[in-house]
């Protein structure tokens, strides 16, 4: 970094402004990217899902709760797990005060995980996050979703993410009890007379956009960093496991 190109203030500012051109073409693209993705059809949610929830057990209907639109993230977090995903949680610690803005404009944001609600509710509790989460543990929605994936179905060659069929091969190091999690996010909508779309769902990298912290490292002359590290993310913990000293 210390053999950075150094400039006068003239040609900086030039070159700012070439690279601010590439920026407005991105912002253009993007917007032309969001209006082709609202203008996507839509399917209709049939299937009758029931989770549990800290006001008992409610149905998708009941998660938008009074909206018509419902983004959940699916945090990967699974019935044999002791701990939430630690990923996951880097995005989740985005989640807490976009809920409020969110409800302004007719949307409900909430996380599903396939962990038992107790399980939840602790690892909640011990990150001090405030947003719904629920568990889908009793029902096939992570399943339908792509994001849960038993070991068993797995032979079968029928086990997709991200659109894309899965390898075959050894179940993934976060495989518990016969199955294991991946990330997305998925939003619904639901009319007038409660019918209930399934209208968008990504993963992968395409949820990379939530993250802020991610957003902002972008914009530092290190960027993320993690060029030399084992795999992305190796440097990210639980926000209390932090050294104090950070």
């Amino acid at each position: 970094m210390t053999k950075h190109q150094v400039v006068s203030p003239e040609l900086w500012l030039a070159a700012r402004k070439q690279l601010l051109e590439k920026e407005k073409a991105l912002t253009q693209a993007r917007e032309e990217l969001a209006e082709a993705r609202r203008a996507l059809p839509w399917e209709r949610v049939d299937k009758q899902y029931v989770f549990d929830t800290v006001d008992g057990q409610q149905s998708l209907s009941d998660l938008f709760d009074g909206r018509s639109q419902l983004i959940v993230y699916h945090f990967m977090f699974g019935p044999q797990s002791d701990v939430g995903c630690k990923s996951c949680s880097f995005w989740a610690d985005n989640f807490d005060n976009a809920v409020q803005h969110l409800a302004q404009r007719d949307v409900t944001l909430l996380a599903v995980s396939r962990a038992p609600l107790a399980k939840l509710q602790a690892f909640k509790e011990r990150l001090g996050w405030s947003f719904n989460w629920v568990s889908s543990g009793q029902n096939e929605f992570n399943f339908d979703l792509n994001v849960s994936f038993r070991e068993r179905d797995q032979p079968s060659g029928d086990l997709s993410y991200n659109y894309r069929p899965i390898a075959k091969g050894p179940a993934p190091s976060n495989a518990k009890g016969g199955e294991w999690q991946l990330p997305g996010v998925s939003v619904f909508f639901k009319d007038e007379a409660g019918a209930i779309f399934h209208t968008y769902s990504t993963y992968s990298r395409g949820i990379d956009t939530l993250n802020g912290t991610y957003q902002l490292l972008d914009l530092t002359p290190k960027g993320r960093d993690e060029g030399a590290l084992p795999h992305p993310q190796a440097w990210v913990r639980f926000h209390d496991e932090y050294p104090q000293s950070a």
